[in-house]
C-alpha cells in the first residue's frame, strides 16, 4: 500500500515559520518526483514546490520564491518543505504527491497523494 504520512501543519503569524514533512511507505520516494500542493479557501490546488526524481532539479511558484526551500532525505524515506516568511495568503491545506521521474509540478502528473495537513497564517 502507497502511502503518505503528512505534518507540520498548524496555526502561526504572520512572518513566521514552519516545516512541513512528507514520509513515504510501501514506496521509496526517491524514484518519484515530489511535489507540495496547496489550496487555499475558496480556490483549486495549486503547485507550490516540487523536486524531480530525475536530475533533483527544484521548481517553485513564483509567490513562494526566496521563502519556501524543498529538500530530499532520502535515508528518512521523507521531503520537507521548509517555509519562512509567511504571508496571510499562504493559508491553505497543503498536500504532498507522487509521479514519475519527470513529471512537472502540475496536478493531473502526480498519481499519489496524501490527505492533507492545515497551514493557517493570522495574527
Amino acid at each position: 500500500q502507497l502511502q503518505f504520512v503528512e505534518s507540520g501543519g498548524g496555526l502561526v503569524q504572520p512572518g513566521g515559520s514552519l516545516r512541513l514533512s512528507c514520509e513515504a511507505s510501501g514506496f521509496t520516494l526517491d524514484y518519484y518526483t515530489i511535489g507540495w500542493f496547496r489550496q487555499a479557501p475558496g480556490k483549486e490546488y495549486e503547485g507550490v514546490s516540487c523536486i524531480k526524481s530525475s536530475d533533483d532539479s527544484l521548481y517553485y511558484a513564483d509567490s513562494v520564491k526566496g521563502r519556501f526551500t524543498i529538500s530530499r532525505d532520502n535515508d528518512k524515506n521523507t521531503v520537507t518543505l521548509q517555509m519562512n516568511s509567511l504571508k496571510p495568503e499562504d493559508t491553505g491545506v497543503y498536500k504532498c504527491a507522487a509521479g514519475g521521474p519527470k513529471a512537472a509540478c502540475s496536478m493531473s502528473e502526480f498519481d499519489y497523494w496524501g490527505q492533507g495537513t492545515q497551514v493557517t497564517i493570522s495574527s
